[in-house]
């Protein structure tokens, strides 16, 4: 307790001195602590609109006044304490990098900033408003503010809509936008809306063929003399309007020059090897004239569509062996309009190998360094293939009560190939900015868990990834191929099994062969920073030897265990549901969710799924209260022959994974941001197991959720966010000690070494 007390002596003591920061004013100075907006005729607006103008209107007062965190000044803090004549130092830069100097009532420019607020209101349609502006401040007091006073008058709303009649081609295509028009009967008069409806316009023909059009051809004239304070809009062409401005226009020829540099002043249009619908200009003969194929999306005689030409642009850079792509317009109209295409692409550097130490933490909790060595190869077989070689070595230490040297040790190697298309049986076609593609992957890595066992990991895959918009992505995988051959399993770990006959151990070097298709499918509109509510959501399906276990007649249940070059192949069916959800409060606080069901179902050839595709749950990205991989399957947990016998705790897997995350955080000061958090979840095996009691999926498995609360911080560093999160559990889904836990003592050091977690992360949990 003394220790408490102490620490709420220096921050009353830090409270008291933050809010003595006017007593470095002048004489006559006077802090500026904001402006008010005060609205004296709310009759005219309704209540949503008066809150929006009030908001709308503040944000464009200016200057604006000292940052605070609770009501503290602490930039103007510390810029008093820190204040020096020298100009090197750590007072000279914690004044000049986080102080800030204070802001003067003086330095308010009342007549401007009531103009500004004015102007803005007559631009949202409150064409007859006024504003005033003065300074308020008590006759002693050292600080003061700005109010003004606002009338708004009432607000301009639109009585009828005029787009143009049929004169001509442009005419009748700016009419037939009209449908989708920003302006609408009814809604009050706003400049900014009528730029975007211009901008709009602009774009709709840009699709209809009409290349040289632009937003100043267009001019909205409305007529505010009507009753009750509405106004007629008409939208028209200008009669000052270019003739190539109303004209459409086609596609003639098209050029693609695929090694293309600044030095080149000839077209070369001798050399043009014509391809399909376009002309590719190569004569070193640097790719396939097929690579574009995917990529062209006009063609010759196609009405000029601007969106065809971005997505065509994006596609070319969406290829890989191409860098930066420039492309050029030429008006080659003899007597009808006609645009030739020549599309200039500068090649990025063909091969490159890099090398890369990192350090990582794993999902198991383990703390370590990796080496990479990638060799990648852009456009191997002429055609924008990417061939990469990946070799990895890592070694990992994992921190926590039951781990005592049992490090791991990897090496790998994994190639991989990537076509810019589609090969194969299936045809999915697309016409947006993003290439499908074709990848075939392969892999082996050697995973050595010191003083236990290691294990030989085999995997390959080849399937088609595309996207149909910039929020969604298809991942089809027509073949997965995962073996695992365990070698070298120590005496100790084979005591271990004999001596606890936990199965869970056994699992673990189970030599493991799974094979078949998988889907998986994203919607991800979080980047979007603009959004109050964003969703990110990932769904797979994965099969493993369904088919064959059909056919062979694979029976485990009743002896008829069926296998494939001597080694029992895995069948099971398994899907996977990962939904986020985030909602913004306010500007730098944000509440996040998450939601995970998982779901493998063995069968036939299995009881089990395979220990590489169980489902873990704990550890920095999880339950945070938890130490990785140790809750769980269930109510189950290893009693003290396992953990005394084997002086370490066995990763804990299962066949069904339920957990649920909520995070609210909120940006502190400069890179730092805090957050309070819970978590819930467990893991369940599909089917009794013998020697795991309490572990197999039933009625009562809400009564078997973990639960943990905690907070951390987290740190933009720009390049990364680096993560800590203490975490306690609040719920221990054990079969003698479920409940939540009493007694909690957070000043208890005993409490915190047996309880608190502390996580060290790169990046969100989700």
């Amino acid at each position: 307790m003394a220790k408490l007390r102490y620490i709420l002596i220096i921050l009353f003591a830090a409270f008291l001195s933050a809010c003595s920061t006017t007593k470095y004013l002048g004489p006559g100075q006077k802090l500026y602590t904001g402006g008010q907006i005060k609205i004296t005729d709310k009759q005219n607006s309704k209540k949503g609109d008066i809150k929006a103008i009030t908001a709308d209107l503040g944000s464009l007062l200016r200057p604006a006044p000292n940052s605070t965190i609770l009501g503290l000044r602490y930039k103007l803090w510390i810029y008093d304490k820190t204040r020096t004549n020298k100009v090197r130092g750590l007072r000279h830069y914690l004044n000049t990098h986080f102080g800030e100097p204070p802001v003067l009532i003086s330095s308010v420019d009342l007549v401007k900033n009531s103009s500004i607020l004015q102007n803005r209101l007559q631009n949202k349609g409150y064409f007859l408003a006024e504003v005033s502006g003065d300074t308020v401040s008590k006759k002693k007091s050292k600080l003061a503010k700005a109010v003004y006073t606002v009338q708004t008058g009432p607000a301009y709303h639109y009585r009828q809509i005029t787009f143009p009649a049929d004169k001509d081609d442009l005419d009748t295509a700016v009419a037939g936008t009209a449908k989708e028009s920003l302006l609408r009967v009814g809604d009050r008069y706003d400049l900014d809306v009528i730029k975007n409806e211009r901008i709009r316009i602009d774009a709709k023909l840009k699709e209809k063929g009409f290349f040289y059009f632009s937003p100043d051809n267009l001019i909205m004239r409305y007529d505010s003399t009507k009753a009750n304070h509405t106004i007629d809009m008409f939208v028209k062409v200008k009669e000052t309007t270019p003739d190539q401005a109303r004209w459409i226009y086609s596609i003639r020829n098209i050029y693609v020059y695929p090694k293309y540099s600044l030095r080149d002043t000839s077209l070369k249009l001798d050399s043009a090897e014509h391809y399909a619908w376009y002309n590719v200009i190569d004569p070193k003969k640097t790719v396939r004239p097929f690579i574009f194929k995917n990529t062209v999306l006009l063609h010759p005689n196609d009405i000029y569509n601007r969106t065809a030409h971005n997505n065509s642009l994006n596609r070319f850079i969406e290829l890989g062996p191409f860098s930066f792509v420039k492309n050029r317009f030429e008006d080659v109209t003899p007597d009808s309009p006609k645009l030739d295409i020549y599309y200039f692409l500068t090649q990025a550097k063909r091969k490159s190998l890099t090398a890369e130490i990192v350090a990582r933490q794993t999902s198991a909790n383990y703390d370590g360094t990796q080496f990479n060595l990638t060799f990648r190869n852009k456009n191997t077989f002429k055609g924008g293939e990417l061939f990469t070689v990946n070799f990895f070595t890592s070694t990992d230490k994992q921190f926590g009560s039951y781990n005592n040297g049992f490090n791991v040790f990897q090496f790998g190697v994994k190639p991989s190939i990537s076509w810019p298309r589609i090969v194969g049986p299936i045809d999915i076609k697309t016409n947006n900015a993003y290439i499908p593609r074709t990848i075939l992957t392969a892999g082996y890595t050697l995973i050595d868990r010191t003083k236990l066992y290691r294990l030989n990991s085999f995997d390959a895959a080849f399937g088609y990834q595309w996207k149909p918009n910039l929020h969604k992505q298809h991942m089809l995988n027509l073949i997965e191929l995962t073996y695992v051959d365990a070698a070298n399993v120590s005496q100790l770990y084979q005591d271990s099994i004999r001596k606890t006959r936990n199965p869970t151990l056994t699992h673990v070097i189970n030599n493991q062969l799974t094979f078949g298709p998988s889907y998986s499918y994203t919607f991800d509109n979080s980047t979007e920073e603009f959004r109050t509510n964003s969703i990110y959501y990932k769904g797979k399906v994965s099969l493993s030897g369904n088919l064959y276990g059909i056919i062979s007649g694979a029976d485990t249940l009743n002896g008829k265990v069926r296998k494939i070059f001597g080694t029992p192949f895995n069948q099971y069916v398994k899907v996977e549901n990962d939904l986020r959800y985030f909602y913004k409060l306010w500007p730098g606080a944000k509440i996040a969710s998450r939601m995970q069901v998982d779901v493998g179902l063995p069968y036939g050839n299995s009881t089990i799924l395979p220990y590489s595709q169980q489902f873990f749950i704990g550890g920095p990205n999880s339950l945070r209260g938890f130490q990785a991989r140790s809750i769980g399957p269930g109510s189950y947990y290893p009693p003290g022959s396992v953990t005394n016998g084997t002086q370490f705790l066995p990763d804990e897997s299962g066949d069904i994974k339920l957990e649920a995350n909520i995070e609210y955080r909120q940006k502190l000061i400069s890179i730092v941001e805090g957050a309070l958090f819970a978590d819930a979840g467990n893991i369940w095996l599909m089917k009794s197991h013998y020697g795991l009691p309490g572990a197999a999926f039933s009625k009562s498995f809400l009564s078997q959720v973990a639960a943990d609360a905690g907070f951390g911080l987290r740190f933009d560093l720009s390049v990364l966010i680096l993560r800590t999160d203490f975490g306690f559990p609040l719920i221990k889904p054990k079969s003698n000690n479920t409940g939540i836990i009493d007694g909690v003592d957070y000043t208890g050091s005993g409490w915190h070494g047996s309880n608190m977690v502390f996580n060290l992360a790169i990046g969100y949990p989700f």
